[in-house]
């Protein structure tokens, strides 16, 4: 069986770490723009892509962050959300994922007038349509961004707990970390935390271990975002196994941001030896130019992963869902039952 790029199409597969703003179709942005009557930089599909992905060119985060501007200019509506939303879910239904968190800042979103309320109703109804159309299952994580002041961190989370249970599963933090640091924005989990609220960060991706520690230990992180750098800090990194703390690795968006130097230097096989709970993901389909599909087959050929072990990294993606526990283990149980029945991938014993 040939473990080529079609083949992980097929598999069953869980999303962790997409942003919607960073997924968008590029022909979507050009009608979004011309409908709005929005000036983009250039209405040639192939310079517009060029402007918006990373390439093989090699920048910094704040770098990596800046192709965000065009996308942003389109999302402004109600409309223009929700149909990026149900297309992101439709790309990756095509691309055989399960269960997408598709997140992003409402904050990002208000420059005509729309509140923070009105957008995730918008990428609500996207996403929900989209469960009917493709039978994907969705969730929304509402993202503070470091760089805003902790007072909009803060009505952001009070935004997550109105929608809690309609529609959003969680609460990030995304954006620069150097001079960012999320203590700054712990009142924000506070309140995410007392309401129940699942709680993911970005951290240790263009920053140390530091950055996961204060994640963890002053945000409550139940799952880590990147966490290139953890092995600095044998000791947290230790804590994050021992308290199965997932991390959400996007290995081409890591190279872009050079939060690592190279593929070949990126911890993910490191971090998966010692039994982390890794989990693989795109970060942004559209910036990063990829699809969790390619990621796979990026860590099958960068590390010579087996079979098994993408066995064990899928239902890594399942187990650590912000679904609630029973539907997880409903859902895990049927991707173990497809990957037996349609690709002969049993679990492996040990004598």
């Amino acid at each position: 069986m040939e473990l080529n790029l079609e083949f992980f199409r097929r598999l069953p597969k869980a999303e962790l770490h997409c942003h919607l703003d960073g997924s968008l179709r590029i022909e979507t942005i050009l009608d979004l723009a011309a409908q709005q009557k929005i000036k983009l930089p250039t209405k040639e599909s192939d310079r517009l892509r060029k402007m918006i992905t990373i390439g093989e060119r090699l920048g910094s985060l704040e770098d990596y962050i800046d192709r965000f501007q065009v996308p942003l200019q389109v999302l402004q509506t109600p409309e223009a959300l929700e149909r990026a939303a149900h297309e992101l879910a439709e790309d990756a239904w095509n691309d055989g994922v399960r269960y997408i968190e598709v997140r992003y800042s409402p904050i990002l979103h208000t420059r005509a007038g729309m509140t923070g309320a009105e957008s995730i109703e918008a990428v609500k109804k996207g996403l929900a349509r989209a469960e009917v159309d493709f039978d994907i299952r969705t969730g929304i994580i509402i993202c503070g961004i470091r760089s805003i002041s902790p007072e909009i961190s803060l009505r952001l989370a009070d935004l997550a707990v109105q929608f809690k249970h309609k529609g959003v599963v969680g609460f990030d933090l995304a954006g620069a970390e150097e001079n960012f640091p999320a203590k700054h924005h712990q009142e924000s989990f506070f309140l995410i935390l007392k309401n129940n609220i699942n709680t993911t960060l970005h951290a240790g991706e263009a920053f140390g271990p530091e950055s996961i520690h204060q994640a963890i230990h002053y945000c409550g992180a139940h799952r880590i975002g990147h966490g290139t750098r953890l092995l600095e800090d044998q000791d947290l990194m230790h804590y994050v196994n021992d308290h199965r703390i997932a991390l959400e690795v996007c290995l081409t968006s890591n190279v872009q941001t050079k939060s690592v130097r190279s593929l070949k230097e990126h911890p993910f096989n490191y971090y998966y030896e010692q039994g982390i709970r890794v989990t693989l993901n795109t970060d942004n389909h559209l910036v990063s130019d990829t699809s969790l599909s390619r990621e796979y087959l990026i860590a099958k050929e960068t590390f010579g992963l087996t079979l098994n072990d993408f066995r064990e990294i899928i239902i890594n993606g399942f187990k650590s869902s912000f679904m609630s526990h029973q539907e997880r283990r409903e859902m895990i149980k049927g991707v173990i039952e497809e990957l037996e029945a349609e690709f002969g991938i049993k679990p492996l014993i040990i004598a």
